[in-house]
């Protein structure tokens, strides 16, 4: 097995046991990059350069003796609407083609920190807004297990480098099921953090109450990891939450006795891919030999969630990107005989299709006349589906389900449809309206080689628990441990 195919922690112990340089390291994965990209197209800007400089100051720490941490030297991708001080991020958008960011975003200043190596900024639904990355404005990412399939979406580009091994991690962001829906699709492991757990300062606002966050990575010890460097308070982020940040590592115990696990029937509906059903079925009767006792449980407001994630989520996307306007920053119309013609013109020939899709019903569901009709009632759906999973969590101490329900499909499949691609999400979008943690990682494989994602949800700023469960099933199950066939 080559260098590139090991996890984080495995290539941490190489590095700590100078089997292996950090140079090395990171000449190793551009050349897996310069391998697999024709067909993956996971990157949309690459820093060799940079990341080469950070790769020698970790091997001259290693040289002088010093102790380095669990992410030193570790090559990382990150989503690219996360902010680095002078490196192109551009949300897969036309309007910030050439946005160089003057700051970093709190989570890359933990990880520069913790020396990781950044290998470059990878591929996304425009602004988030997807679950395909068929809505980027540059490349469709393929899926790495069958490159006529879609990676899933938004972070499809981080999820597909790390399981191209193109990248030993990444980070992504997730506002209705970003990480975990393409984690599923690509076989790797995806956490959304509980809402508040890692900052959001420098991530590009998509719907601000909903936006977080989370890893992408091989295995559920690489996860807790990045999510130990990547969590906790930040005065620079009104919404984050002054809590301490529990080292997650401690939580990988092979143990699942006595957890109570509820399984939604909202959540095994028609419609689902039976192989999916399947396998999410298996997975249950494992974590129940494991010891776990299983309840059924009921989520009664599940129907109503993608209607008022679609409403609120929209609304929140009305007001953020309302200040790309041709005047500050990003993409500006070279054509334009006054200032509202100007506005117009970078407006429309900027944004996308869905990103024009998702603005116009946004801003129709705050309008005079119809906000209490739409954003108030969307609100108030909100607060039911949170109490859904206040009282679940009162009898059960986490929530097992489908990731997606169905595995990788192809590409232009849903594009005509825009209500069929929502629904990719509807196992996921619950997580973000009610604020909690959930984890994806690999729960088995369709028939034609596919990775089925089996989701974990917990109460609120319990991803101890979450990845304590993930684990013991993960190293019960080893999924993980496959890799797709790419020459």
């Amino acid at each position: 097995m080559s260098w590139v195919e090991l996890t984080a922690h495995e290539l941490h112990e190489a590095l700590k046991k100078k089997s292996v340089s950090a140079k090395e390291l990171v000449n190793a994965f551009y050349a897996r990059i310069e391998s697999v990209e024709k067909g993956v197209r996971a990157y949309n800007t690459l820093t060799q350069k940079e990341a080469l400089a950070q790769a020698d100051r970790i091997d001259r720490a290693i040289a002088r003796g010093e102790t380095i941490g669990p992410l030193a030297g570790i090559p990382i991708a990150l989503k690219d609407n996360l902010c680095i001080e002078g490196i192109r991020t551009t949300c897969s958008s036309k309007i910030l083609d050439n946005y160089r960011p003057p700051y970093d975003a709190t989570v890359v200043s933990h990880l520069k920190k913790a020396g990781a190596v950044f290998l470059g900024k990878t591929n996304m639904d425009e602004f988030a807004m997807g679950s395909s990355t068929e809505n980027s404005a540059f490349e469709k990412t393929k899926n790495p297990w069958d490159l006529s399939r879609i990676p899933g979406g938004s972070s499809g580009g981080s999820a597909a480098a790390v399981a191209a091994s193109e990248a030993a991690a990444a980070l992504g962001s997730d506002t209705g099921g970003s990480i975990r829906q393409p984690a599923a699709c690509c076989g790797v492991v995806g956490l959304k953090p509980t809402y508040g757990r890692v900052s959001r300062y420098g991530l590009v606002a998509f719907a601000s109450s909903l936006d977080q966050i989370g890893p992408l990575t091989k295995d559920v010890t690489d996860t807790a990891t990045l999510m130990n460097v990547i969590g906790g308070y930040d005065p620079s982020d009104s919404t984050s939450a002054d809590l301490p940040m529990p080292d997650l590592t401690r939580a990988l115990t092979r143990d699942v006795r006595g957890v109570r696990l509820g399984v939604p029937k909202e959540y095994f509906i028609e419609g689902m891919d039976p192989e999916v059903e399947a396998s999410i079925g298996q997975a249950i009767e494992t974590l129940k030999k494991l010891g776990a006792e299983v309840k059924e449980i009921s989520l009664p407001h599940t129907e109503y969630a993608v209607a008022t994630y679609y409403i609120l989520a929209t609304a929140e996307a009305s007001s953020n990107l309302a200040r790309y306007d041709g005047v500050r920053y990003g993409y500006r119309t070279p054509q334009a005989r006054d200032l509202l013609e100007m506005y117009m013109k970078s407006r429309s020939e900027g944004f996308g299709p869905e990103v024009k899709r998702r603005i116009m019903l946004g801003t129709y569901a705050l309008s005079s006349g119809y906000y209490d009709a739409y954003y108030k009632k969307a609100q108030q759906v909100r607060t039911l589906i949170k109490r859904d999973f206040d009282e679940a969590f009162k009898t059960v101490d986490v929530i097992v389900t489908p990731t997606a329900p169905t595995a990788a499909f192809r590409f232009g499949e849903k594009t005509a449809d825009p209500l069929q691609m929502y629904l990719s999400d509807i196992f996921t979008i619950s997580v973000n309206l009610a604020g909690i943690p959930a984890i994806s990682l690999p729960g088995g494989f369709t028939k034609d080689g596919l990775p089925i994602g089996l989701q974990i949800l917990g109460r609120a700023f319990d991803e101890e628990r979450v990845l304590r469960v993930a684990y013991t099933y993960e190293q019960a199950a080893e999924f993980h441990k496959r890799r797709p066939s790419l020459s």
